[in-house]
Parts: structure tokens; sequence; C-alpha cells
């Protein structure tokens, strides 16, 4: 059985840097066996934001790949915070906030861009947890897609 930091490295996928703070919060924290991820947004490799609103902007397939760039920003919080994906045993609760029109009805499906990577990561058994995915009329700097996790440590 694979580790999830091979995991990780067998889908040739690329990290962006673990995004800063753009308020008063932390990023991460860690409680016990618990590690808390703060809301992410869409940080690519070279720092900028993907940016738009789905439904208007984006179509329901850029919005879940949006998704997963959250979570490639959520994988490198936890591997500057904690040192290794290794270090994180499973996959507790995710909130997904899909930036939509007030018509838009497939937020589940964008969410999965951000469950199916962890579900890579870590297994299908650890990787997916509880979830929630929901609309909302905006996101911060007009971001498509926000999520937050909370993950178990090893």
């Amino acid at each position: 059985m694979k580790t999830p930091e091979e995991n990780f490295s067998d889908l040739g996928l690329q990290l962006p840097p673990p995004p800063k703070p753009l308020g008063v919060y932390k990023p991460c924290l860690v409680d016990g066996k618990y590690l808390y991820l703060s809301g992410h947004g869409t940080v690519q490799k070279d720092g900028t934001l993907i940016i738009g609103r789905i439904g208007e902007d984006l179509d329901p397939e850029a919005g879940k790949l949006a998704a997963r760039q959250v979570g490639l920003a959520m994988l490198s919080t936890i591997r500057a915070n904690i040192g290794s994906l290794n270090n994180v045993k499973r996959v507790i609760k995710v909130l997904g906030m899909v930036n939509c029109t007030s018509d838009f009805e497939k937020h589940p499906y964008v969410i999965n861009g951000c469950s199916e990577l962890f579900a890579s990561i870590w297994g299908k058994e650890n990787g997916i947890g509880v979830r929630s995915a929901v609309g909302f009329g905006s996101l911060p700097d007009n971001i498509p897609v926000e999520i937050e996790a909370l993950f178990e440590l090893k």
C-alpha cells in the first residue's frame, strides 16, 4: 500500500505556495489529533488566483478544476505546517463554498474536484469524509470556490 506522499507523487501535480492569510486568522490549527484548515482559495503555482463566478464566468467543469486547485493549496498548507501528507490519518469534514449564480444547482459536482483529489491521496476509506457543498452570492476576491476542512492526524 502506497503512502499519501507516494500517491501525490504518482498524480504528477504541483503544489502552489502555501496561501498567506488575507485577514486576522490562522491558516491551520493543530488541536490534539485534529488539524483544522481555514477556508482556502484557488491559489495557483504562480501565486495568482483563479477568479470568476460559476454559471456566469465559469462552467461547472472549470469550477471542478478550481476546487481541485483549492485542494492543492490545502495540501501545500499541510506540508508547510506539519511536514508531510503522511502525517494525516484521514479527512473528517469538508465544507465547500461555491461562488455562483442563483440558478446554479451543481455545487456537489464542483466540490468533487477537491474531494476526488483527497480520495486519490488518502484512499477512499480515509480520503472521503463528511461534506457540505453550498452556494454563495460572492466569495473573497471573486474566487469561484473556497473550502475549509478538518483532518485527523496520526
